[in-house]
Order: structure tokens, then C-alpha cells, then sequence
């Protein structure tokens, strides 16, 4: 069958939907996205829908469709659960010279959305004859090799930039879609010690590694130097990609270094990354806060002793506190931390959950006591919890 594949601008253009079910909510999300204006007629709607029509983002009509409804449209969805319903509304809308799209029958159709995915700028339609499963077949394929970079999909423009990206916790699949699509694009990766080697493995012979790691009490690369690099390979027309373990926000310079790039006049962009701050506890099977137990959860840095004059942490307070304590980078100084929190009146018996290599193959998980916590044998990198919800064990490694 020949079609004519074409994209439509519904930029504030009238589009009617008829049917307010699951269908019609994923139909409604693309219609937005576009920029239509979206009126659903329908006498009830699924929850999504309500909620958009509460916010404001489409009209609801609450009343069955009647003839006359097509009126001021430029584009008809049939999206409810009644064949007949559909093929009425169908007709009118050929009788008045409107596509109109069924979403229950695409054989019978006039019109029908594509399996779409979008990637820096680009969508991409699948029409297959007709056969929507065999379309979103293809379109994960598709969208699968935009992700994983076997597809090259260019550039928006062109133009060098930097993308401070966060690379997750450590296993590689937690990497969102978007960093993973900027590492692909990339001329430049500068990366640090914690960055999963699988996504390096990833990249393309020709893609310039540098290793700026920053190893605790072990080699540093100056966060001048890191600063400099990010704005000389971006001036030199190529993409650069700074990759972080966690995200570079949390206990992280970040936001150094979208100082420096904005102070030279370099474009860049951030996405963020999962923290081990979350990931570590619930790898371990521990939500940092629970109905009925904890309703609150403070994550610092123990990369100073509670005693050292650059230490901006109240641990008195965090002592006091029934809330949830996540701790990152506070292995060389759990033993000081630990005594702190219990001198200031933190009971020796509360719950501690220890997680090292949070999210890899790697996982250990150690369940003790706040007094045990200064023998414990932990080694970096690691997420220490302290709290009631540290003693809750519901996944077993």
C-alpha cells in the first residue's frame, strides 16, 4: 500500500479527541507535546486525563460525541471503546474533508499516528502497511540503536558544547537515555575513577579519553586543570562530554564547571545522573523514607572528621534527628563520625546499613549497629545509612 508519510504542524490548532481511555491519554501526551489544543469528548476520562484537564492543558466536554463535534478541527482522533462509535465519527470527518485517526482499527482508517522516537532533535515515524505492532517493533529497534550509538543521528547544528553528564551509581544500564546519547555524539569524554568501564568500552577508537580522576586520599587532577580541558576541547570545535560517577551535583563539582564554561562563553548543558546517595540504599532494599517510620533523610559528606575546621556539617542536630542519615564518602572517617553522633546522644543499638559498590555485580551489603560501625571492615567506595530504616532487610545478596 502506498502512503504518503508527512509531518503536520498543529501548533495551536484544533484537535478533537473523542474517548477519554488509556489509548486516548497516550494520544493526548503527543498531541501536547506538539502543541495542539486538545478538546476530549467523552462522559468520563481515566485519571490522566482528568488531571490534564485540570491543569488546564485540554478542554473536556463530559457528554457522549454528537454529530457537529468535528466543527473548527483540523485533526479527529476515535479513540473510544465502541466500533461503531468510531466508524461514525469516522465518516462524518470524511464527509467534512478531515483526517480522522481510529484508534481501535487501523485498517479502517484514513489516518494514523506513526511509532515514533525522538533523539536531539530528530523524530523518527515507522508506518508499517498498517500493522502497528510490527511499527513499534521496528521503532524500538530504531530507538535502541539511537541509544546505544550503532545509528548515527549527527548533530542539532553542529556546534561544540560540553554535557556534564552523570554515568549513575556504577552499573552501567542505570545511565540515563539522554547520557548515554551524549556520550555517543562525543569528541572529548573527560571522565573520573567511578565512571562504569563498560560505557568507555562503548565508545569509538577515534573518541579522546582523558582521565581526570579525582582518587581519594590518592592522585587528584586540579579541578582548574578539568575546568581548562572542557573549555579548550570546546573551543576547538568538538563535543565534550565531562562523565561522573553518581551525578556531579551531589558532593560533586558541577558546579564549578558550569561556571567556568559560562565564564568563557562555552555552551553547556547538564544531565543529571542517578545518585548513590538513593541508588545505594535501595539496592539494598531500604527506602530512605517510609510511611509510619521516617519521614525525612539528610545526605552529607564524611569527607572531613566531625572535628575538622572545615567541617560544615551539624552532627549535633543530625544526632537528634529521627530522620534517615545517608552517608557518602565517609569511610576513612566512620569511626570519628560514629562516636560523634552517639557522644551527642544517638543510640549505640540504631540500625546501620553499609553498602559497598552499590548497583554492581560487586554489591556488598552490611548490616550492623552504630557502635560497630567504627570495626567494621568497609572499603570505598561505599553509602553508609543510618537510621530505623537501615534495619528493615528485605533483600537478601
Amino acid at each position: 500500500m502506498s502512503i504518503l508519510p508527512m509531518g503536520l504542524d498543529l501548533t495551536a490548532k484544533r484537535v478533537v479527541v473523542v474517548g477519554a481511555g488509556t489509548v486516548a491519554a497516550r494520544r493526548i501526551t503527543k498531541l501536547l507535546r506538539a502543541g495542539a489544543l486538545v478538546r476530549v469528548i467523552a462522559p468520563q476520562t481515566t485519571a490522566m486525563i482528568e488531571s490534564m484537564w485540570r491543569d488546564e492543558k485540554i478542554e473536556w466536554i463530559r457528554r457522549p460525541w454528537q454529530s457537529g463535534d468535528t466543527a473548527e478541527a483540523w485533526l479527529i482522533i476515535a479513540a473510544t471503546d465502541d466500533a461503531d462509535v468510531n466508524s461514525t465519527v469516522a465518516a462524518e470527518a470524511h464527509d467534512h474533508r478531515l483526517w480522522c485517526v481510529r484508534s481501535d482499527s487501523a485498517p479502517d482508517s484514513e489516518a494514523w499516528m506513526s511509532a515514533t522516537t525522538e533523539a536531539d532533535g530528530i523524530t523518527v515515524g515507522v508506518n508499517a502497511s498498517r500493522d502497528p505492532k510490527r511499527a513499534v517493533v521496528v521503532r524500538d529497534g530504531i530507538e535502541q540503536a539511537l541509544t546505544n550509538g550503532t545509528l548515527p543521528f549527527g548533530t542539532s547544528g553542529g556546534d561544540a558544547d560540553v554535557a556534564l553528564v552523570g554515568s549513575g551509581p556504577g552499573n552501567p544500564g542505570l545511565i540515563t537515555v539522554a547520557g548515554r546519547r551524549a556520550l555517543h555524539r562525543a569528541d572529548v569524554v573527560i571522565t573520573d575513577h567511578l565512571v562504569p568501564g563498560e560505557l568507555l568500552d562503548e565508545l569509538d577508537d577515534d573518541v579522546d579519553v582523558i582521565d581526570a580522576a579525582k582518587i581519594p586520599y590518592g592522585r587528584q587532577t586540579s579541578q582548574e586543570t578539568i575546568n581548562q580541558l572542557l573549555i579548550d576541547h570546546a573551543r576547538a570545535g568538538r563535543r565534550v562530554v565531562r562523565l561522573k560517577g553518581g551525578d556531579g551535583f551531589v558532593f560533586g563539582r558541577g558546579a564549578e564547571e558550569i561556571d567556568a564554561c559560562v565564564e568563557a562563553d562555552v555552551p553547556v548543558r547538564v544531565i543529571p545522573g542517578v545518585s548513590s546517595a538513593l541508588a545505594g540504599p535501595i539496592s539494598s532494599g531500604i527506602s530512605v523514607t517510609e510511611r509510619g517510620i521516617v519521614h525525612d533523610f539528610t545526605v552529607v559528606s564524611g569527607h572531613v572528621p566531625p572535628e575538622h575546621p572545615n567541617s560544615l556539617t551539624d552532627w549535633d542536630s543530625l544526632a537528634a534527628s529521627t530522620g534517615t542519615l545517608v552517608m557518602l564518602m565517609a569511610v576513612k572517617n566512620r569511626a570519628a563520625i560514629a562516636k560523634r553522633l552517639m557522644k551527642a546522644g544517638k543510640p549505640a543499638a540504631t540500625p546501620v546499613r553499609v553498602v559497598e559498590k552499590a548497583t554492581t555485580t560487586d554489591q556488598r551489603d552490611l548490616s550492623l549497629t552504630l557502635a560497630e560501625l567504627p570495626e567494621v571492615d568497609v572499603s570505598s567506595p561505599a553509602v553508609i545509612v543510618v537510621g530505623a530504616v537501615a534495619g528493615r532487610v528485605r533483600l537478601s545478596r
